[in-house]
């Protein structure tokens, strides 16, 4: 059976997904170095403006490209929905998440004072400054360790029921032997708080033990932290060192916006879109 002749919004489309999606473009290229420089300015804007002498001094024009740049990077927003086949697919992936939680923080300050300053989180759409410079090895290593993570989800879950086991009862421990005679210690979640403090070797400092038994247990304590520190890596190691993959390529998927795929791949491999 034959395809069906593109229209000419199909053909917008098309032009619209190479330009905001494909890196190995020039338009793409050019595109995302353009919006990489826009969301470090953004950025810096943000910052700026956390700064009393810069906000009395330049508040109308730091509001002004603040707003700019929110009204740029909802267009994007809007423009990767419309080139994509599967709409839905991107929204909810990681970077259409992230792209949308990039344009909230501003439109919320109309309503709650300060949130605009969450607009930071702009700062994670970086990432995508992989594809502009092809560095596909990093790329690569990326995937490698998000899939090690996803693998050791289960064994690290439970390992932090394990640690939450542990801070209650060394947390508990503590107030029985230290609560009477030291103020320190004035309830069993605050004892639970300095027994996590002490296991992840933070060491605040606010709270310490001071009979011979609370210190006797804060040293146990402590030493137990260092084992603990090192199970997580552990685990992730275990998986990263099972996990090879091919060098990925960086074509976009125009139905699911998915990256990464096999440098043969002729189908996308998460929703099955010829390529």
């Amino acid at each position: 059976m034959s395809q069906a002749p593109r229209t000419e919004s199909d053909t917008l489309k098309r032009k619209i997904h190479e330009i905001i999606f494909e890196g190995d473009t020039p338009a793409g290229k050019n595109f995302d170095l353009a919006l990489i420089v826009c969301i470090m300015l953004s950025v810096i804007v943000v910052m700026l403006d956390s700064i009393t002498q810069y906000r009395e001094a330049y508040a109308t024009l730091l509001y002004a490209l603040e707003w700019t740049f929110t009204i740029l990077f909802t267009i994007e927003y809007l423009l990767r929905i419309y080139s994509i086949g599967r709409p839905s697919k991107y929204i909810f992936s990681f970077y259409g998440i992230i792209d949308l939680l990039a344009v909230i923080p501003t439109y919320l300050s109309l309503l709650f004072v300060g949130s605009q300053y969450f607009a930071i989180i702009r700062i994670l759409r970086l990432l995508r400054i992989f594809r502009v410079l092809k560095v596909v090895q990093y790329l690569n290593e990326m995937e490698v360790l998000m899939r090690a993570l996803r693998a050791s989800r289960r064994k690290i879950l439970v390992f932090i029921y394990g640690v939450m086991l542990i801070a209650v009862i060394a947390g508990s421990l503590m107030y029985v032997i230290e609560g009477s005679s030291n103020g320190a210690y004035t309830s069993i979640p605050k004892s639970i708080y300095w027994a996590v403090v002490t296991m992840t070797t933070v060491g605040y400092g606010d709270i310490a033990p001071q009979s011979p038994l609370g210190q006797s247990l804060a040293t146990m304590l402590m030493i137990m932290g260092y084992g603990i520190i090192a199970v997580p890596t552990g685990i992730v190691t275990a998986e990263m060192t099972r996990n090879t993959h091919n060098t990925p390529v960086l074509q976009s998927c125009p139905e699911c916006s998915a990256e990464s795929h096999d440098p043969k791949a002729l189908y996308c491999n998460r929703c099955g879109t010829q390529l």
